[in-house]
């Protein structure tokens, strides 16, 4: 392996030794705390234009798992303390190396990922580049920018998913970056779904008559999309709506309420979240670096799900219009499966108008 650098933006750098594909790039660098499931965050569109650094220090000891991606890799760069070379798993088809070089992803191993993990928390996310010469000047890493990034993954054409057996609902789901376990955990269910790309108009989903909506997950700045809050705008309240993580956020928008970027984050397998109508508190997986205003929710909005670590939004309720939110990652692949339930409560919202009651 030859020489790499992860360069910060506040100008602090850590030497190591270079992975992936031989190429120089900047990013937003976030930390992820997940024991597990390299695979499913390599290949999350969620982390666009982003560097990942994996906390857990051993990455890459069960190879590569193709049937396990969850979509197109779209990060900029990958950071771990130590890459395994030598894969031993079952499933494995090859090693982790060769993916990051198939799919273009420079990455860098050997850094203290403790001691970088901690500064991002004390000092907030921050860009960092990945490079193999030091650069004289830093003017490029402190003024990059995530921009247009749910454009950079979303599907280009309508997709069509059919269940095995018999359909009960026609689900509309809206493509800002989506996780495929989605589509799994709506197929097994007996969904019928449709993905419509994010720029979609709503006229052109609701004329296809959805007995549900889905809002996925994306990347980037919520309130950049302009144009897919004035269309979630349009939809609600015409027909049951699910949203998850940049769903959440684009919804609350859509209703009037406001977003904010956390401080670094949250990113792993291990966030507590709980449910303020029953008073249980369930684990979950999370990647998001912004969260709704809980203190301006739009006039009939519930807050329903809070983190209890920071208490930030967590869920939130919209009676009126037959729609609940939630930020965290019910379909969480890899990870915890405690609120899977969602989907099942998504087929009790669309159950009054199902294709056999038609």
């Amino acid at each position: 392996m030859s020489r790499a650098y992860l360069v910060l933006a506040n100008g602090q750098r850590f030497e190591g030794e270079a992975i992936g594909a031989r190429a120089e790039s900047i990013g937003e660098l976030v930390f992820t705390t997940g024991m597990v499931g390299y695979l499913e965050t390599l290949s999350d569109p969620s982390y666009a234009g982003q560097i990942i650094m994996q906390t857990f220090p051993l990455i890459g000891n069960y190879g590569v798992i193709t049937p396990d991606l969850e979509g197109r890799p779209a990060c900029r760069g990958y950071v771990c303390r130590e890459l395994c070379a030598a894969p031993s798993n079952f499933r494995s088809e090859y090693e982790l190396d060769r993916f990051l070089k198939e799919n273009r992803i420079p990455g860098i191993t050997g850094v203290d990922t403790r001691a970088i993990t901690r500064l991002i928390r004390e000092e907030g996310v921050m860009n960092a580049a990945i490079v193999y010469d030091l650069p004289a000047d830093m003017a490029a890493i402190r003024s990059y920018s995530v921009r247009n990034a749910v454009a950079s993954v979303s599907t280009g054409t309508v997709e069509y998913h059919a269940p095995e057996g018999k359909v009960r609902f026609r689900v509309a789901l809206m493509d800002y970056g989506a996780k495929k376990n989605i589509i799994r955990c709506l197929l097994k269910r007996g969904c019928h779904v449709t993905v419509y790309p994010y720029n979609t108009p709503a006229e052109v989903v609701l004329a296809s008559r959805p007995d549900g909506i889905m809002l996925s997950n994306g990347p980037g700045d919520p309130a950049e999309n302009l144009g897919p809050i004035r269309e979630i705008r349009k939809m609600l309240g015409q027909a049951p709506i699910f949203g998850i993580c940049l769903g959440h956020q684009l919804t609350a928008l859509a209703a009037g309420g406001k977003t904010y970027k956390l401080k670094y984050g949250h990113r792993g397998g291990n966030q507590p979240v709980t449910d303020l109508l029953e008073g249980r508190t369930y684990i979950t997986s999370q990647n998001h670096g912004y969260a709704v205003d809980a203190a301006a929710l739009p006039y009939g909005a519930l807050l329903r799900y809070v983190n209890a670590n920071d208490m930030s939004s967590e869920g939130i309720d919209y009676p009126a219009l037959r729609c609940f939110t939630v930020q965290f990652h019910p379909e969480a692949a890899s990870g915890p499966h405690d609120t899977e339930f969602l989907f099942d409560r998504f087929m009790d919202m669309m159950g009054g108008e199902s294709l056999a009651q038609r």
